[in-house]
């Protein structure tokens, strides 16, 4: 396997979703909004997708391709279990009383999905942590370009119109509430370590061979492309994203030298990637792959040419 880092940095046009929201009051359904400082200095509250979500459409887009292609799946991950690992009896059984850096060496081959998207491993009163082989970034609206609205909604009850019938708590009769969509541009940035893709994080060495980190890099790069063409998230049954744009650049690297990033938060960070990409190429003498793209079929494009 060739491929040691890969980083996306993006640009995505969303309209009216409402992808990630933090709870409600009274009948107001609230957006999640997250504070981001320009060049100036200055403060801007906007609306934000956080990073655990997109890690969890991916974990989801990972499970359907590895259960696709045959990889390894725990019984937890088999049901999309939230404990994953710690939910299989059968790998508590083979761990007990392992050590750390055994435990570690098991873990690659007990399940493909636990060892690229990272697990805390608490079973038999342990706090082990596998660090996730992909990284997603916050994705915040850029200031200016991005709003939140609210919109009036009703179930509607027609034997009963008018009447709220919330005596006992049942909610059955018509009630009146308040939905959020959000429409902008958003930066996102995530970042894969395929070089550590299967390796014991203790002793350095690779639990499986190479063929199935091979697959398994293949299956990540899949899911990952998937992510951002078909986010999941909050309200999708009625407010399923309009993804009308995504640009930006994907960079590559098959050496230490990391696959940079500059946010989409900076209106040039295209330009600032390729500088980077260009200045690290200069002090290690080794190439640094930057694809940009500008629609979401050209990124789907240079997805599908990386090699592993």
């Amino acid at each position: 396997m060739t491929l040691r880092t890969l980083s996306i940095s993006g640009l995505a046009t969303l309209n009216l979703h409402s992808l990630n929201n933090e709870g409600g009051e009274g009948n107001h359904i609230q957006t999640r909004m997250v504070d981001v400082v320009d060049k100036e200095g200055n403060l801007h509250p906007v609306n934000a997708v956080s990073g655990d979500m997109f890690k969890h459409i991916f974990a989801e887009h990972f499970q359907a391709i590895a259960k696709e292609e045959g990889l390894t799946l725990c019984a937890g991950c088999q049901t999309l279990n939230a404990n994953r690992l710690n939910a299989d009896p059968t790998f508590e059984k083979v761990i007990n009383g392992k050590s750390n850096t055994e435990i570690l060496d098991l873990l690659p081959g007990g399940c493909a999905l636990d060892d690229v998207a990272g697990i805390l491993i608490t079973q038999g009163n342990r706090a082990l942590g596998r660090k996730s082989v992909v990284e997603f970034s916050w994705v915040p609206g850029v200031p200016d370009k991005v709003k939140t609205g609210s919109y009036f909604h009703v179930k509607y009850d027609p034997q009963g119109r008018g009447k709220t019938d919330a005596d006992d708590g049942s909610n059955k009769g018509q009630a009146i509430f308040h939905r959020p969509a959000s429409s902008g541009q958003y930066a996102l940035v995530a970042h894969v370590e395929a070089h550590r893709i299967g390796l014991n994080d203790i002793t350095r060495e690779y639990a499986i061979g190479e063929e199935e980190r091979q697959k398994r890099l293949r299956a990540v790069l899949r899911a990952l492309t998937l992510t951002f063409l078909h986010p999941g998230g909050a309200m999708r049954n009625t407010q399923s994203p309009h993804l009308t744009d995504f640009q930006g650049v994907i960079t590559t690297s098959n050496h230490s030298v990391p696959a940079p990033t500059v946010s989409a938060l900076n209106d040039d960070f295209t330009a600032q990637v390729k500088g980077i990409a260009a200045a690290l190429e200069k002090m290690s003498g080794k190439a640094v792959g930057v694809h940009d793209f500008g629609s979401l079929a050209q990124f789907a494009e240079k997805m599908s040419e990386i090699t592993v």
